[in-house]
């Protein structure tokens, strides 16, 4: 067995970032909560 290596914060970082550019929901979610909040600071 294996141990696996201890990512840093940067690594799993760059990690999830790759997994949510890959996820088409996860990334319409995303742009729905920032659109949101954007219309919610220019009222």
């Amino acid at each position: 067995m294996n141990k696996r290596k201890r990512m840093s914060l940067a690594d799993l970082i760059l990690e999830n970032k790759r997994e949510l550019l890959n996820d088409k929901k996860a990334m319409e979610k995303l742009e729905d909560r920032i659109d949101r909040r954007h219309i919610d600071k220019a009222e």
